[in-house]
């Protein structure tokens, strides 16, 4: 399998962090050279149209895109171990604490990032700085709330890490260094602790 990725950008770093945290090697990866257009080209949309990354190509051929969708299948070829909820039960809220962490943490992360900082001109014209400003301070309101979560409870979806660590993670990793957030410096404790600990014990 091909897996294509940007080295800075969260989403492939999401399925790679999965990766890692399941020991999973032999996949050869890809690099897409954003700044440059590289997933624009004819070769990378005729992968994905829609000229995003992560895309994972299958030995079959067939290619899946979106990260929550690769980390899917790689969870089915590798059950263990387990990331994304071991029952019905624990799969739901495993998935609300994720999709809480894409669609407002990361999605409100990247919108700021992507209408503020002046190295993704490249990727985002025209760029909106107000509306960015107003993303990041969203991105600051759901951080808090995050931190009140991890003042209750070890990890993001409860008592053990999971895939939604990985998302909340590589997004905080993705502000701390194109929005210099650091939590700790906010007030937000508990969510530094925890980014620090992540860090510490997945070598990420």
């Amino acid at each position: 399998m091909r897996l294509y990725v940007s080295p800075r950008a969260p989403n492939p770093r999401r399925v790679t962090m999965f990766m890692a945290a399941k020991g999973i090697d032999g996949i050869e990866l890809v690099d897409v050279d954003l700044n440059a257009g590289a997933h624009r080209s004819p070769e990378f949309t005729a992968l994905n149209p829609l000229a995003r990354v992560p895309v994972l190509v299958l030995d079959d051929g067939r290619v899946l895109s979106e990260t929550r969708a690769i980390c899917t299948y790689l969870e089915g070829l590798y059950p263990e171990p387990n990331l994304m909820g071991v029952d019905s039960t624990e799969r739901a809220f495993i998935e609300m604490a994720d999709r809480r962490m894409e669609l407002y943490l990361m999605l409100e992360t990247a919108l700021c990032v992507r209408h503020t900082h002046p190295g993704l001109a490249t990727l985002e014209q025209p760029q909106f700085p107000e509306f960015g400003a107003a993303q990041g301070q969203k991105m600051r309101a759901t951080a808090r709330w995050l931190d009140g979560e991890l003042g209750r409870q070890p990890y993001v979806a409860g008592d053990r890490f999971t895939i939604a660590d990985i998302t909340a993670f590589c997004t905080i990793e993705f502000a701390r260094g194109l929005l210099r957030f650091r939590p700790g410096q906010e007030g937000m404790a508990h969510l530094q602790a925890w980014r620090d600990r992540i860090a510490a014990e997945y070598k990420a």
